[in-house]
C-alpha cells in the first residue's frame, strides 16, 4: 500500500497546472494541434469505420456497479400504435398535446413516432470531464470545487471541449497479449506492461495520442451481462506517470473506469482519477467497445488508427455519452 506522502509527490510530479496558462480548463487536449489531427488524417488507409460506443439500452452495466446511476430509460411519446383512428379518437378531449398532434395527422397520410431518453451522463461509453472528480477541494489548474454548482460545472465542464477529440488513437490490446479473452482483474496493468504491448504490436506512443486499452472486460459482460463482475483489470494508479511522460492526450479502456479499482494508496480512493483528471487534466473514456477494434487490429497488425470522438455540448457537465469512431 502507498502512503498518501508518496502520492502527493507523484501529484507534484506530472501536474500540468499552469502549463496553457492559468485559465485553461482543456488541459492535454491542448497536445492536440493541427499538426496532429493531420497526422491523424494519415492512419485512414482502407477507409474503414469501427464504433467503439456500447449500447444505451436497459441492458447497461449500470445498477449493481455504481448505484447512483441507471441504466438509460427510453420512452417513445408517438409511435406506430398511434394510427388511422388517433385523431378522431383525441378530438375534444382536452389534451391540448395529443390533439395538436391529431390534426396533424388529420391533414393526410403523413404519420411520425417520436422519443426521448433518461440517463446518467456516465451510463455507458463516455468521457468524463476534468470537473469530474478532485480532492482537497481544487479541481484540475486549481480551480475551486464550488465552481461545481447545482446549475453544473462553470469550470472544466464537457462543454469546453467544443472543437472535439480528433487525433492518432494507438490501440493496447492487454487482453490479447495476456493471450486472455478478460484479463485477469487481480493483476493491474503496469507501466512495464503497457511498453512490453506497445512494443509487440509494433507502436509506438507519441504526444498527443489518445491511448485505448482494451481488458476484454466489456466484451465479457455483453456476453453474460447477468453475470458479470464490475470489478475488472485496470491501469494500475502509477501508470498516471507513464502517460504523463508519453504527453498521452487522453486515455481510454473498455472497463467501468480505465483504472484498476484495487485500493492501492492509502486513504485515496481511485487515485489514477484523483492525478489524472483533476492534476493532470487528462480525460478518461470509460466502458468503450473494443472488441471489433481489437480483432481487426490483430488481423492486420495495424494497432493506429484516426480516433473521432466528440463528445456532447451538454452545458456544465461532468461527463457525457458518445459513440467514438475509430478510422482505418
Amino acid at each position: 500500500m502507498t502512503t498518501i506522502d508518496e502520492f502527493r509527490k507523484v501529484a507534484s510530479r506530472v501536474s500540468n497546472w499552469g502549463r496553457w496558462g492559468d485559465q485553461d480548463q482543456l488541459g492535454t487536449l491542448n497536445l492536440i494541434d493541427e499538426a496532429k489531427i493531420a497526422e491523424s488524417a494519415s492512419m485512414v488507409r482502407q477507409g474503414r469505420v469501427i464504433s467503439l460506443g456500447a449500447a444505451f439500452d436497459a441492458q447497461g452495466p449500470q445498477g449493481r456497479m455504481a448505484p447512483f446511476r441507471t441504466n438509460p430509460i427510453h420512452l417513445m411519446t408517438i409511435d406506430g400504435g398511434d394510427g388511422p383512428t388517433y385523431a378522431e379518437q383525441v378530438r375534444g378531449w382536452g389534451n391540448a398535446c395529443a390533439e395538436m398532434i391529431g390534426s396533424v395527422f388529420d391533414i393526410g397520410p403523413m404519420r411520425f413516432n417520436d422519443d426521448y431518453i433518461m440517463m446518467p451522463l456516465q451510463a455507458a461509453t463516455q468521457w468524463d470531464a476534468l470537473s469530474h472528480v478532485y480532492y482537497d477541494d481544487l479541481l484540475y489548474n486549481g480551480f475551486p470545487a464550488s465552481s461545481v454548482t447545482s446549475q453544473g460545472a462553470t469550470r472544466c465542464s464537457i462543454d469546453q471541449v467544443s472543437r472535439g477529440v480528433v487525433s492518432r488513437g494507438v490501440l493496447l490490446d492487454v487482453a490479447r497479449h495476456r493471450g486472455a479473452a478478460t484479463a485477469d482483474p487481480d493483476d493491474p496493468i503496469t507501466p512495464s506492461e503497457l511498453d512490453a504491448v506497445a512494443d509487440a504490436h509494433g507502436i509506438e506512443i507519441r504526444g498527443g495520442d489518445v491511448v485505448v486499452v482494451r481488458t476484454g472486460w466489456y466484451g465479457a459482460f455483453n456476453r453474460s451481462p447477468r453475470n458479470y463482475e464490475a470489478h475488472s483489470a485496470g491501469l494500475h494508479w502509477s501508470c498516471a506517470e507513464w502517460l504523463h511522460t508519453h504527453d498521452v492526450a487522453a486515455v481510454a479502456a473498455d472497463n467501468p473506469a480505465v483504472e484498476h479499482g484495487g485500493m492501492h494508496v492509502d486513504t485515496v480512493f481511485l487515485p489514477m482519477h484523483c492525478l489524472c483528471l483533476r492534476d493532470m487534466g487528462l480525460m478518461f473514456g470509460e466502458i468503450w467497445d473494443l472488441e471489433a477494434l481489437g480483432e481487426d487490429c490483430a488481423s492486420d497488425g495495424v494497432y493506429e488508427f484516426q480516433l473521432v470522438a466528440p463528445p456532447l455540448r451538454v452545458t456544465g457537465a461532468v461527463g457525457t455519452p458518445l459513440n467514438p469512431l475509430a478510422l482505418k
